[in-house]
């Protein structure tokens, strides 16, 4: 059982990403699925969500949107409109039967190892 994200990488202010969070060993439809990203020196935190029934928890005022690709087993996070101050390693995770999305990273039963996103030019 395990979650693998993936997709970060170097991108100039202004452009776009798509991360994947790829489930194996579980059905992911039966999970709300949440982005976290970690700044070095700053604490883990939420970005966006989508709960088992759709609903969307955004921490990021729009810019981000998070999707589910049926049949694939697989959340995307889209990235658009990126800043410099999006730079982080980010992760995504799991919670079983969840209804709503939070941020509180103790509730996540699954965790994915990280993927880098550096926005630059």
């Amino acid at each position: 059982v395990q979650l693998q994200a993936s997709g970060g990488g170097l991108v100039q202010p202004g452009g776009s990403l798509r991360l994947s969070c790829l489930a194996s060993g579980v059905t992911l439809d039966d999970y709300a699925v949440g982005w976290f990203r970690q700044i070095p020196g700053k604490r883990r935190e939420g970005v966006i969500c989508i709960s088992t029934q759709g609903s969307i928890r955004d921490s990021v005022k729009g810019r981000f949107t998070i999707s589910r690709a049926n049949g694939k087993n697989t959340v995307y996070l889209h990235m658009n409109n990126l800043r410099p101050e999006d730079t982080a390693v980010y992760y995504c995770a799991a919670r079983f039967r969840a209804v709503h999305c939070n941020s509180y990273q103790n509730e996540y039963d699954l965790w994915g190892q990280g993927t880098q996103v550096t926005v630059s030019s």
